[in-house]
């Protein structure tokens, strides 16, 4: 760099996880680097969204699975305020139906918490530079799953309901349907889970990010 030329500000960041330990943990990672800085920290969905507003960050890491407000729908409150919003989903959960809802929320990438100490700084320059981001399992999840037909929402109700433990009596209760209309519900949820068993839905539900773990 020549004497005339100015360095180019940090790439902003806000940090938005639950547990301390991890943020702890990215910014330690972060402050190594020359280019990047953590400029704010959040623990749920509705502290993030004011902190976005307040900070302005070149790029948000957004947690899923936090209490209160999700992840996802703080990226859907971020994202109609600012379109141009540089958000980045780190999770422990490769499940496709998860990335998906991330993605059509407005997220620009998708990292697995794994993959942290290998991918994330690479992640974060690509983000503000306008790429995108994403863990090769969650892409290959993506892809074996492209084709599939996903569940309905009335099939996702009858399936949380499933994993809850209620009979499907009491689902056809609480939904207000006939008996008949659970067990299509569920029939139809089964083809496109491959599974036969109500217990395997679940688990599968689970792995693919329909159903909270």
């Amino acid at each position: 760099m020549t004497a005339d030329e100015t360095p180019c500000p940090p790439i902003r960041l806000l940090l938005v996880d639950d547990h301390p330990m991890l943020r702890d943990g990215i910014a330690a990672l972060v402050d190594r680097e020359t280019d990047m800085e953590v400029v704010g920290e959040a623990a749920n969905g509705t502290d993030a969204i004011a902190m976005f507003e307040a900070l302005a960050p070149d790029v948000t890491l957004m947690d899923v699975q936090m209490p209160g407000l999700s992840g996802i729908g703080a990226i859907e409150a971020i994202m109609q305020a600012s379109p141009e919003a540089r958000i980045l989903v780190l999770t422990t959960y490769p499940g496709d139906a998860q990335a998906l809802r991330a993605i059509r929320a407005g997220a620009a990438g998708y990292l697995l918490k794994n993959c942290i100490r290998k991918d994330l700084l690479d992640a974060i320059r690509s983000l503000h530079s306008g790429g995108r981001a994403m863990s090769a399992e969650v892409a290959h999840t993506l892809a074996a799953h492209s084709l599939n037909d996903h569940l309905t929402p009335r099939e996702l109700s009858v399936l949380k309901l499933v994993a809850e433990g209620h009979p499907n009596k009491q689902i056809a209760w609480k939904l207000e349907l006939s008996m008949d209309t659970i067990k299509a519900h569920l029939k139809s949820a089964f083809a496109k889970l491959g599974v036969d068993d109500r217990t395997h839905a679940v688990t599968i539900a689970r792995r693919r990010g329909y159903i909270d773990p």
